[in-house]
């Protein structure tokens, strides 16, 4: 499996124009522990929509849904994973999703708010040795395709605390994004889910797509 997704990303990587296969999905993470894993029903295909359009990639219409013990994760380049509630990762859903961060994987977590003490929690069962770090400006995920100079754009108020990015790293690499006090993937939801405003929602759909040519593109 580990060989499997390298190559895969090896493959996208060096294709012109990003055409990857058209079965490619972004995997939405089903976790255990009563959160709700299906917050953002239409986030997902909007931002795999927005970046076929302005990226040139090649995402299927609809994204698949995984649990993260499954070995069906390494058919992912990208997970997401969002909510408000509890979360709870096994031991053995531990091992596997630091498996897929080995072999190259990226998981893109959103706090929906609520979600922030649960998911540091069992990160940390993954990366014992690491606490998330804050991402600066200069970061190359706020400097892909569309500029961010100031960061993590704000798309909703929650406490109305500043938006945070932060990372955990295997080796240098980020391997794992998480987003606080900006909700982002709301942002992508349909126009009236949340009634945000065409300027609101296209910040939120660019950064969705700096991440993905940020992970496509290291």
């Amino acid at each position: 499996m580990k060989i499997l997704l390298i190559i895969s990303f090896l493959i996208l990587a060096n294709q012109p124009g990003w055409a990857q296969p058209s079965d490619l999905k972004i995997g939405l993470v089903k976790y255990r522990g009563g959160g709700d894993w299906y917050a953002d029903p239409t986030a997902l295909p909007n931002l795999m929509s927005f970046c076929n359009r302005e990226l040139n990639t090649n995402f299927s219409a609809d994204p698949g849904t995984v649990e993260p013990g499954s070995t069906e994760i390494f058919n992912y380049p990208i997970l997401h994973l969002t909510g408000h509630g509890n979360i709870v990762f096994s031991p053995e859903e531990c091992r596997n999703l630091k498996l897929y961060f080995e072999a190259g994987g990226f998981l893109y977590i959103d706090d929906n708010y609520g979600l922030d003490a649960f998911i540091r929690r069992e990160m940390r069962k993954i990366f014992a040795d690491q606490d998330f770090v804050e991402l600066p400006t200069d970061h190359p995920i706020f400097h892909q395709k569309f500029e961010f100079p100031n960061g993590l754009p704000k798309i909703h108020e929650h406490d109305g605390k500043r938006p945070q990015a932060f990372g955990l790293f295997i080796e240098n690499r980020l391997v794992c994004l998480y987003t606080y006090e900006s909700d982002i993937s709301d942002g992508w939801e349909d126009p009236a889910v949340h009634g945000d405003s065409p300027v609101v929602r296209e910040k939120a759909l660019k950064m969705g797509a700096n991440i993905v040519s940020y992970v496509f593109s290291n």
